[in-house]
């Protein structure tokens, strides 16, 4: 059905080829990324799924889109807050349950319609160096911009948010495998979050991120297991996750991941679907300490100075923003992504709570494009790169930054994930 509604007209990014290696489509509405298709051995993957029409992520809400003020489940009520000796009250609103907000509330971040910048050049909170670099090396690519009002879901100040999209060229020799092959690069989705208050003297939480959700292998249309992500190999690097109550909260508390479902470097295949769990997997997993500090995700706007360039640092394969952290692979297309992210952890989610019969499925997944015809449970690995749940309430789950999610006036916050795409099939 076509909008009338033009933030759901996709925008579309290619990586400059005939034939690209990579093309996203990304819709202004709740800047969603609607499609990521993959060109691989002369085979078209879109590795999201989601609905087929862009209207259809009005309801199939959470899939694809940014995510904010603050992603995951929040408790209820009202939170007094300090940082830098500023205080402010944040009361987040329910909408999952009366005692839990999940993903900024209501109407959250996904709510809203989101404004590209025809010109980057009047981004507010990316440098003149790192615009250099986006021209450069990222020439594939679109800011996007909104401001969050004053009290907006029962968060603090006035914020204004400004978010690079963007497609990098594939860089790099090929990887060897485990299994002796070799692996190609495709390229890389560089997603790049920054907000600022405009008010003076105010403290907000903030914890943005990308609800995606990835099938490598239903394009392939191989069957009914197609749809399934339990034969997808994961990698997380991870020692704990965070303790959740019944209403899914954290406790405040870590466990370790050794010696239980979630060390899935242990599992004998490494594949999802061994030792899965009866109701699948919603976690956030914290990261280990890496072998050098990311760049930070909070920093004084004094540091936002012409020379910094922290958009390069996110795409160096060689400095301390390079480790990868997650990885994903295909059990049958050949593919495989992973991840380098500043942030401290990822929730990794199963679409446990998918109710076919109430969505809609993508054609190139084999679907009718019809609701109705939508994803089964298991059907995808959501992947949301952020800090833990309620940082600023519970020190002991922070992690080695030690960072609370507390943004004040004067201060930049600055996330940023880059997914390499990876092809095990050719060159």
């Amino acid at each position: 059905m076509a909008s009338t509604d033009p933030s759901f007209d996709p925008i579309l990014l290619t990586l400059p080829s005939l034939t690209p290696s990579l093309a996203l489509e990304v819709l202004p509405a709740g800047l969603t990324l609607h499609r990521l298709f993959v060109q691989a051995d002369g085979k078209t993957h879109d590795i999201l799924i989601g609905p087929e029409d862009p209207t259809g992520h009005i309801t199939q809400k959470y899939t694809n889109t940014v995510i904010g003020r603050y992603a995951n489940r929040l408790p209820v009520g009202s939170f007094a807050i300090e940082r830098n000796g500023l205080t402010s009250v944040v009361s987040p609103k329910p909408n999952e349950a009366p005692t839990v907000s999940l993903h900024g509330g209501p109407k959250g971040f996904d709510g809203y319609p989101w404004e590209p910048l025809v010109d980057p050049s009047v981004a507010e909170l990316f440098t003149p160096a790192e615009l250099a670099t986006i021209q450069t090396r990222l020439p594939t690519s679109i800011i996007f911009r909104r401001i969050s009002e004053d009290g907006e879901e029962g968060y603090p100040g006035r914020l204004l948010i400004e978010v690079l999209v963007g497609l990098a060229q594939p860089d790099g020799p090929p990887n060897p495998t485990a299994e002796g092959g070799k692996e190609w690069n495709l390229g890389s989705v560089v997603l790049v979050y920054r907000a600022k208050l405009l008010d003076d003297k105010k403290v907000t939480p903030i914890n943005l991120t990308q609800h995606w959700g990835f099938n490598l292998d239903a394009s392939l249309q191989d069957g009914p297991d197609s749809l399934s992500v339990k034969d997808h190999t994961i990698s997380i690097k991870a020692d704990h996750t965070v303790e959740l109550n019944v209403e899914a909260l954290s406790t405040g508390n870590l466990l370790p991941v050794a010696g239980t479902h979630h060390a899935h470097a242990e599992k004998t295949s490494g594949k999802i679907g061994e030792q899965f769990p009866p109701n699948g997997y919603d976690e956030f997993y914290l990261f280990s300490a890496r072998a050098a500090p990311p760049p930070p995700f909070i920093l004084p706007a004094s540091e936002l100075t012409p020379e910094l360039d922290l958009v390069g640092a996110a795409l160096s394969r060689d400095g301390p923003a390079a480790e990868e952290v997650v990885s994903l692979a295909g059990g049958k297309s050949g593919l495989r992504i992973s991840f380098a992210t500043n942030q401290p952890g990822v929730q990794f989610y199963s679409n446990n709570l998918s109710v076919a019969e109430k969505g809609a499925r993508k054609k190139i997944h084999g679907g009718s494009g019809a609701v109705g015809d939508g994803y089964p449970p298991g059907t995808a690995a959501f992947l949301e790169f952020h800090a833990p749940l309620a940082a600023w309430i519970h020190p002991q789950t922070r992690g080695p930054t030690g960072e609370d999610t507390l943004l004040a006036s004067g201060e930049v916050y600055n996330n940023f994930v880059r997914m390499d795409v990876w092809n095990r099939g050719g060159a």
